[in-house]
């Protein structure tokens, strides 16, 4: 099977640094949220009842599920390459679709929760 090219490998590569960084900032974000929910004594009944409609909320837990399924498969990718020495196109599409199938659970899960 033939490799990924050097530049797609480099755009990987990037996309996993700049999905890294952004998520850094989504998992800060959410473990503040975590914090002020607990401190404040709200219990699952009123959290969905605060994230009910919630624009916001649905765009920012739809932007860290989107990143979150750029840098995972990016991270499984490797992991397949270099632990099973499993390269070349059909590593890259099992990769894809792992990265497919996690945007449309974690986009349903915050559909789910707004909705």
């Amino acid at each position: 099977m033939a490799a990924l090219s050097v530049r797609t490998q480099a755009r990987l590569w990037y996309l996993q640094r700049v999905s890294a960084m952004v998520m850094a900032v989504f998992v800060a974000v959410h473990i503040g949220i975590i914090v002020y929910a607990v401190r404040g004594g709200l219990s699952g009944g009123e959290i969905l009842a605060r994230t009910q409609g919630s624009v916001g909320f649905a765009a920012f837990y739809g932007l860290f599920v989107l990143a979150c399924a750029v840098h995972v498969p990016i991270g499984l990718l490797r992991i397949a390459e270099e632990w099973l020495r499993w390269r070349g196109p059909s590593a890259a599409v099992a990769a894809l679709a792992f990265g497919l199938l996690l945007a449309g659970m974690g986009l349903r899960a915050v559909y789910g929760v707004v909705a």
